[in-house]
């Protein structure tokens, strides 16, 4: 079978084309003919090793986002049946409950190996079912963009109808949070320096937009809009570094930022006085649990949710897929389409 992987050093330049064997269930275990895979930031990292040990070791087959068919199980399988069409876990140790440093460590696409093969087998507790309204292109978005997304608004923030939410951006958890956001009954604001991004958006159900190129000082812009109750009940942050400030400026007293990208630099300088006299709250956000993942699904499902399709590629054409990753032309996930598996 084709892989793409990393071998002989932590570069782009080693990710390359090669060959595997095709493997075997063992028991417990499900075999996978994977149909399509879909790109994150944290693609962009692991090739170089950008996640120190926690990135695994070489040779390693990257991305974590996938969509497959069962056709082969191991002995004693109960969870899925052959022709089921399912998606891996992005954590393949954590299905419910609390995060661990063990749980952590079951990461696809680095330390384990990623959906980048024509063929995986996984544990089937490592595996979801996804609704049959999906394409694969859609399916392959979920695992790791749009479960965040959701543990950030369900979960977390546990977002109710008339909540106000901001969200950073229009990339790929963005607009994820814009769905989940809009299905909890929230009145939603987006920021983009893109005028013709922040249309697409409107039409996507957004309900206020702020162009912050044009409006550095987005917090003030935003006030009129959450007037009633003195600042965004969650925050979507998205930028990290650049952006952190002003959130904490625009969220109200006990509001939650839930802490996702860290796009525009790791060490913001932060006004500690007001985090604490508001009792805000910082919650890190990393993807979620399996539990989480099934009741996303069931929720998408109720409300025919469907992910934003962005540029599709084949399987052989991963760096330039990861080039779009890194400088998208649209909004909208990047896929690939693994055309041997298509039906």
């Amino acid at each position: 079978m084709r892989v793409f992987q990393i071998d002989g050093g932590w570069s782009f330049d080693h990710l390359n084309l090669g060959d595997r064997p095709v493997p075997v269930p063992q028991a417990g275990q499900v075999l996978l003919a994977m149909h399509a895979a879909s790109l994150n930031a944290r693609d962009l990292i692991v090739p170089l090793r950008g996640y120190g040990r926690a990135t695994g070791e070489l040779p390693l087959i990257p991305v974590s986002d996938g969509v497959g068919t069962v056709v082969g199980l191991g002995e004693g399988v109960t969870r899925v049946k052959v022709g089921d069409r399912v998606c891996p876990t992005y954590f393949q140790g954590w299905f419910s409950g609390e995060p661990s440093a063990e749980r952590f460590a079951t990461a696809l696409g680095g330390p384990l190996d990623g959906v980048m093969a024509e063929f995986m087998c996984l544990s089937e507790e490592g595996v979801v079912r996804v609704p049959d309204y999906l394409t694969h292109e859609e399916a392959a978005t979920l695992p790791c963009a749009a479960l965040t997304a959701w543990s950030a608004i369900a979960i977390h923030a546990a977002t109710r109808p008339g909540d106000r939410v901001l969200i950073q951006g229009t990339g790929g958890v963005a607009l994820f949070a814009l769905a989940f956001a809009k299905i909890h009954g929230a009145h939603v604001t987006m920021i983009s320096s893109s005028d013709a991004k922040l249309e697409q958006v409107r039409a996507l159900g957004a309900d206020a937009t702020v162009n912050y190129r044009e409006t550095p000082e987005w917090s003030r812009a935003t006030r009129e809009i959450t007037a009633d109750r003195g600042g965004f009940d969650t925050i979507i942050e998205l930028g990290g570094e650049a952006t952190l400030a002003q959130s904490i400026k625009s969220i109200r007293v006990g509001g939650t930022i839930a802490l996702i990208g860290v796009l525009s630099g790791l060490s913001p300088t932060l006004p500690l006085g007001a985090i604490v006299t508001r009792q805000v709250r910082l919650q890190g956000v990393t993807v979620g649990h399996r539990d989480g993942f099934e009741a996303m699904l069931s929720a998408m499902t109720t409300h025919q949710v469907r992910p934003v399709i962005g540029k599709v590629f084949a399987f052989e054409k991963l760096k330039a897929a990861l080039d779009e990753t890194a400088k998208p032309s649209g909004i909208g996930k990047t896929v690939i389409r693994f055309d041997a598996h298509e039906h």
